[in-house]
């Protein structure tokens, strides 16, 4: 109780105060339904109450592993792990996913048994209530738990949520299919129970789904990269900025770099100073450490004017091509440096290579072209 009361006391403010008090909730939620149901139970003599206290009991666990998964992903970043600790919290969502999919697969066992060996279904108007009341109370509890955890994008504190939002199912399954049979004298709780595993291990699969997504690498929100490249953007001397890449270290912690466009007459003390600035900025802001790579853009080059427009022209009669970028002209080499960014449904980008070098070629047979083609990563 002393820990619960120290975890209760924490900044409900920080993202780690908002988890571990959520989970703290959950504990002490499902510990008083689980007490008050064995209690009854064991007074009413009923073997479905005291099971449905057990499930109670277990189902705090959840919430155990939760908190023990965010304490762990908010250590300090070490020699061994220089990024931090972040992605623990995507493994613990992992577990309650399998918790959850175990969860469907033994219901899904149960009801295939009761269909093949049927047994006679006992109904009490005790249970009913007792079981009514509880899911009235995990239902609070799923929808408390979900929201909390999408206020501070948690994963796991919406898998605990969703682990409370099933129970309120079982329950309610339960209750349909024992009201059937007082009013119609059939029994179909094991095919309820059927539908009910299926819908279960589903929410189990989604939740395994997201978190392996986040684990494999996946695109940060688009409103995120969108504030990112307004703040660049909008940088006195930032001309452009592309190709930003977002690292996931775990939920809202992220590094990365982006390429931007500055005038080519700055010097290098000017380029620093810009630079410099951007950083911090960023890194106020929002907490993203960002890498800077430059390409120093000539926008008032005549022949850049033509080659922009000619570009442009290109890049709209294409169906896969998302912009292009980054374009430079190597004075002394007559090498022209040009980035088409594509979509991911674009196959041939040999095929792609070959077209637009050729463009390029018959309106400037005498230079090079060094095209970049890249897909965008945010």
């Amino acid at each position: 109780m002393k820990l619960l009361y120290k975890i209760l006391k924490q900044d409900p403010t920080t993202r780690q105060g908002v988890v571990m008090t959520t989970s703290a909730v959950g504990i002490i939620v499902n510990v008083l339904l689980a007490s008050i149901k064995v209690a009854i139970g064991v007074l009413a003599n009923s073997i479905a109450v005291i099971s449905e206290g057990i499930n109670n009991a277990t189902d705090s666990l959840s919430s155990v592993i939760t908190m023990v998964g965010a304490k762990l992903s908010n250590k300090r970043p070490t020699k061994k792990h220089p990024f931090g600790y972040g992605r623990i919290e995507y493994i613990t969502s992992l577990v309650i996913a399998g918790l959850i999919i175990a969860t469907a697969v033994e219901l899904l066992k149960s009801s295939i048994k009761l269909i093949i060996e049927p047994e006679d279904l006992t109904v009490n108007t005790l249970t009913l209530i007792i079981i009514a009341a509880s899911a009235l109370v995990k239902l609070w509890l799923a929808w408390f738990t979900i929201k909390k955890g999408r206020q501070v994008n948690s994963g796991i504190l919406v898998a605990m949520g969703t682990d409370s939002r099933n129970d309120c199912i079982v329950s309610a399954v339960t209750i349909v299919s024992a009201l059937i049979f007082i009013i119609f004298h059939l029994s179909v709780d094991a095919y309820a129970g059927i539908i009910t595993s299926l819908f279960i291990f589903k929410a189990g699969f989604d939740i395994l789904k997201d978190t392996l997504a986040n684990l494999l690498g996946q695109p940060v929100e688009k409103e995120t990269a969108d504030e990112l490249y307004k703040i660049i953007r909008s940088t006195p001397g930032v001309l452009n900025a592309a190709d930003m890449i977002l690292h996931n270290y775990g939920p809202d912690r992220y590094s990365g770099s982006v390429n931007i466009e500055m005038d080519h007459q700055m010097t290098v003390e000017q380029l620093y100073a810009t630079i410099h600035k951007l950083q911090l900025d960023i890194m106020h802001q929002k907490g993203i450490t960002m890498v800077f790579g430059i390409y120093a853009v000539d926008r008032d080059h005549s022949e850049i004017k033509q080659m922009r427009h000619q570009i442009a022209q290109y890049v709209r009669g294409k169906e896969h091509i998302i912009s292009y970028h980054a374009l430079y002209l190597e004075p002394q080499t007559n090498l022209i440096y040009v980035d088409l960014v594509v979509d991911y449904d674009l196959k041939d980008w040999d095929g792609l290579r070959t077209d637009f070098t050729e463009y390029m070629h018959n309106l400037y047979p005498d230079n090079k072209i060094e095209l970049t083609i890249e897909t965008e990563y945010v």
